[in-house]
């Protein structure tokens, strides 16, 4: 079981993958922005952050710098469906900031979970 901080400012996507992380036995925490999910992160130890990259007040990619600033060794999920760019230009900022896996958006529960499991050590998933 792994902690884990969800920052997603889409509430029904958030609440998608809050049940999905705790169905595999996950302890998961929520954050509507960036800002609030640096807040979290300073007052807990997580072994994974699941982050956005478009979002109002502090995006993800800020959210990324200063995280890394935080603690460098954190891994880190980046998703995006695009906002005012292409997707695949965030993800790829996203991977350049030191993301660990990036997904793109719509992606699957299978897909979430495969990238929960490449970059958490193996004790801390469940299969």
């Amino acid at each position: 079981m792994a902690k884990i901080l969800i920052i997603e400012d889409d509430t029904a996507l958030r609440t998608v993958l809050r049940d999905t992380l705790r169905a595999f036995g996950h302890e998961v925490s929520e954050a509507d922005d960036g800002n609030e999910g640096l807040k979290l992160f300073r007052r807990t130890a997580f072994d994974l952050a699941i982050t956005d990259i478009v979002m109002p007040e502090k995006d993800g990619l800020e959210f990324l710098l200063e995280l890394k600033k935080l603690q460098s060794s954190v891994k880190v999920v980046a998703m995006s469906g695009g906002g005012f760019g292409q997707p695949r230009e965030y993800l790829r900022m996203a991977k350049a900031f030191g993301a660990s896996v990036v997904l793109e958006k719509p992606f699957t529960r299978n897909a979430l979970m495969a990238a929960v499991e490449q970059v958490l050590p193996a004790e801390t998933t469940v299969t």
